[in-house]
């Protein structure tokens, strides 16, 4: 059974300005009560997801730590919704991108000749505003928002063929310190078709000239949010913990430029809101924030601000990678988490680096 043990820890708080430079030693002000993480997403060019539980506490090297599971960002493709409705959802972590095929009705005929212009409009982060209809609605509430296949429907004759880009692969090269590289060699394109299967789904896919296609199904478990596939590998994969068993994740994300189209972040949080998780933030002035921070209790919690419908509430606004002084941590402001089991806490992010390095950040949490 899940627990939460929460010891006295008597720690330093990093947050006394606008912005802490992980470059500078920190400064230590205020005696912390937190459980101090590292959230190991593997370095400059992010290759890990981190699903973080932060009622889920265990004793990791005589320190307590929240229950961390680790996926490789290449590890999946596609999910499929476990609740009533039948959504699917595309690896945003890796700029994939889907676009309905026109006129086309037999997945076995479609060849790349056929798709060549559509290839040059499914792209990621190519500063296009139309290449928003290409990827899942970025709110992530995806009972109702929009995904780039379409709800799919009971007539399998209404579910169109999609050409398919699989994104980028985990970057193999050296990156400079302080910078990030969030995808390496293109892993090319496929053709696919997704049908349900009775209550679960029937997925069809294929290189794009091949002349037969591979499939697989997929039956839903209530216990998660969705179950995820690799078309590479054609199996199905365990990536998300189960649903009330997680609330924050780390990962690259694909996120939109108003005006611009879509674009890629690293060093992004998303909140487990299809799960039930919600957080607001929570801005003050730079000279009070550590101790707005120490103070702030359950009672101060203001459940009107929950976000609910929007798994970017923390997103990227808690560091600031073009700083005055270099990388920053953002000082003047923490988050409130309610984890999907009803639990409150308060969390704040004190590194961006490891010894000047990306991918390891570092956040203090409480709870309430």
């Amino acid at each position: 059974m899940k627990k939460i043990l929460f010891y006295l820890l008597i720690g330093t708080s990093l947050v006394t300005q606008s912005c802490i430079n992980d470059n500078e030693d920190p400064v230590a002000v205020l005696p912390s009560d937190g459980i101090l993480v590292d959230a190991n997403v593997g370095g400059p060019t992010q290759p890990n997801q981190v699903w973080l539980d932060l009622s889920d506490i265990t004793i990791v090297g005589g320190k307590e730590q929240p229950k961390q599971t680790f996926t490789k960002r290449t590890d999946w493709d596609m999910g499929f919704y476990s609740g009533s409705s039948f959504k699917v959802i595309i690896n945003s972590s890796i700029m994939m991108a889907a676009g309905n095929i026109p006129n086309a009705t037999d997945i076995d005929l479609v060849k790349e000749v056929d798709v060549t212009a559509l290839k040059n409009q499914i792209q990621v982060a190519n500063f296009n505003p139309a290449n928003v209809s290409y990827i899942d609605d970025v709110n992530g509430n995806f009972p109702t928002d929009r995904t780039a296949i379409a709800d799919i429907s009971a007539v399998d004759s209404e579910n169109a063929i999609y050409l398919v880009n699989m994104g980028k692969d985990l970057y193999t090269g050296s990156v400079p310190v302080g910078s990030i590289t969030t995808g390496g060699d293109s892993r090319g394109w496929m053709k696919v078709q997704v049908v349900r299967s009775g209550d679960g789904y029937k997925v069809k896919y294929a290189e794009l000239n091949a002349t037969t296609h591979k499939e697989l199904i997929i039956a839903k478990n209530a216990a998660y949010n969705f179950n995820f596939v690799s078309l590479v590998n054609n199996k199905e994969v365990f990536i998300q913990p189960e649903k009330k068993d997680w609330d924050l994740n780390f990962t690259v994300f694909t996120n939109v430029i108003p005006g611009s189209g879509t674009y890629i972040y690293g060093d992004f949080v998303t909140t487990n809101i299809v799960g039930g998780a919600a957080s607001y933030e929570v801005k003050v002035a730079a000279n009070v924030a550590a101790q707005t921070y120490k103070d702030f209790k359950k009672s101060d919690v203001d459940a009107s601000k929950f976000i609910y419908n929007d798994q970017r509430s923390i997103g990227p606004n808690w560091r600031n990678p073009v700083g005055v002084n270099g990388l920053e941590v953002y000082g003047d402001r923490f988050y409130v988490i309610k984890d999907p089991e009803g639990n409150y806490f308060k969390l704040k992010f004190s590194k961006i680096t490891k010894d000047g390095v990306r991918g390891f950040p570092e956040f203090e949490y409480n709870p309430l």
